[in-house]
């Protein structure tokens, strides 16, 4: 089976129960696929959370695992910010979570696809939000 790591803006619409997305994620999940968020991603998302939202956002991330951010990811997050931070503009958070994707073998779920000029890693074919 295959690997899919989850963007924070993926996530988001989870969230919202933007049902276009919710169900492409639910069908990766019940076809028996790994599916992943990055603790870039769970900073994002708790740092624009609202008062009542806390509960179901816990229990969305019980439900995933989290990709662990080590010196190799460190490194390639490194090597992508040098290539593409002038020339498009690319910033910590997405080149972590880019590195992630490659270094574990992941496709990213993004609908974003323009923060990750990299051509050495893999997306989500049918990302749609709704």
């Amino acid at each position: 089976m295959s690997r899919y790591l989850l963007d924070t803006d993926v996530i988001i619409e989870i969230l919202r129960s933007r049902e276009g997305v919710t169900s492409q994620v639910e069908e990766l999940f019940s076809d028996g696929h790994s599916l992943y968020y990055s603790p870039i991603s769970k900073t994002e998302i708790y740092q624009g959370i609202r008062k009542g939202e806390e509960l179901k956002t816990a229990r969305f991330f019980d439900q995933l695992d989290c990709l662990v951010i080590d010196d190799e990811i460190g490194e390639k997050a490194g090597s992508y910010l040098k290539t593409f931070r002038k020339s498009h503009n690319l910033e910590l958070a997405d080149a972590l979570i880019a590195a992630s994707a490659n270094q574990t073998k992941a496709s990213l779920f993004t609908f974003n696809r323009k923060h990750y000029p990299m051509k050495d890693i893999k997306f989500y074919p049918k990302a749609q939000s709704d």
